[in-house]
């Protein structure tokens, strides 16, 4: 068997919207998996790709990487899936498997570069990787993950990276029992680091700049929740042993510095466009550190799907056609969803 038309949603140039065309999947080799897919969450990274934000953008582009689907074919040599088994795909498609850090599972940091699930260099067939918002995906089982039969599977698709953004960091600082935990800002990230946090055991408190946000945050599960702009409330804070940081846009970092107990750290994980400035004697004071991270591992994202399934934590989640995704990006550009979007891939037909 050759390669595979199939449909897909994406765009030709930085300038037109995205629209149905026609991508090629290559034909499984032994150790690959084909899978229809069933949900694809739309992620801040995917409008930025496709509008060029980071000026790598390759056209035509096909953006998605919290991609669900089934089982629909699998190569002579596979071993983790049969056919119609739930399947996923994160951020992570390929790696060198030979460095270091391939070798103790966090592909995210391979020393010759990872190949991404969507505008990355495709070293198996050429050309660029086209991503989920397409009707079927094909990988080497070893980046594919087992996806549990949560009951919500549509809005556990934004796990695959939402989700793995902020259990990574928050499985490496210690989050748990005992622990002050901080989130700043409640947004496709934040409202799910909320979540694991306090499913990890943790007294989860809440930073917004939103009034409205506030309420939420207890809703989310939050123990509490400090309105950022009260300087009274910021000042009867507790001292946090971590603050998580989901916020892209640009912020003073150095006010939830000095919230820190001594070793304490502020890990970022959202990505604002300026440099931030951090005041060298906030971090000296205290021994602190001002740290990030970046996604995770294969077997970390495994484990990440796990603890969710166990403790019922999917994305709050608005599922949408795949007509409506060029108003869904444009909606989310304006902040307008809580929290997430994910595509219903059975709408492109």
């Amino acid at each position: 068997m050759g390669n595979t038309q199939i449909k897909a949603y994406g765009a030709t140039s930085v300038t037109t919207p995205m629209h149905e065309m026609n991508i090629t999947r290559r034909d499984i080799r032994p150790c690959d998996v084909e899978f229809e897919i069933l949900y694809c969450g739309i992620c801040h990274s995917d409008l930025h790709s496709i509008r060029n934000d980071w000026g790598n953008a390759v056209y035509p582009q096909v953006p998605g990487h919290e991609i669900v689907g089934r089982i629909t074919r699998i190569g002579s040599e596979v071993k983790k899936f049969k056919i119609g088994d739930l399947a996923a795909v994160g951020c992570i498609v390929e790696s060198c498997q030979s460095c270091q850090y391939c070798h103790e599972g966090e592909e995210q940091f391979c020393e010759q570069g990872v190949t991404f699930s969507f505008n990355s260099e495709d070293k198996i067939s050429g050309g660029m990787t086209y991503g989920g918002f397409s009707q079927t995906y094909v990988c080497d089982e070893k980046y594919v993950l087992q996806m549990p039969a949560f009951e919500d599977l549509a809005s556990a698709a934004p796990l695959l990276c939402a989700g793995i953004t902020v259990y990574s960091p928050l499985k490496h600082w210690r989050a748990g029992k005992g622990k002050h935990i901080g989130i700043l800002g409640i947004g496709g990230l934040g409202h799910l680091a909320i979540k694991i946090a306090k499913a990890m055991g943790a007294y989860v408190t809440v930073f917004t700049s939103s009034p409205a946000k506030v309420t939420d945050a207890k809703r989310l599960g939050a123990d509490a929740a400090v309105l950022s702009s009260d300087k009274e409330q910021m000042r009867a804070c507790p001292p946090q042993d971590m603050i998580l940081d989901t916020v892209s846009a640009e912020h003073d970092v150095n006010r939830y510095i000095n919230l820190l107990k001594v070793d304490g750290s502020l890990v970022i994980v959202g990505l604002p466009a300026e440099p931030l400035k951090v005041g060298a004697f906030n971090i000296i004071h205290g021994r602190k550190s001002f740290s990030g991270s970046n996604i995770g591992g294969i077997a970390e994202t495994q484990e990440m799907l796990d603890f969710c399934y166990r403790h019922n934590i999917v994305a709050d989640s608005e599922i949408i056609d795949i007509k409506e995704v060029n108003t869904a990006f444009d909606r989310l550009a304006r902040g307008d969803v809580k929290y997430r979007f994910v595509i219903d891939m059975s709408t492109l037909k």
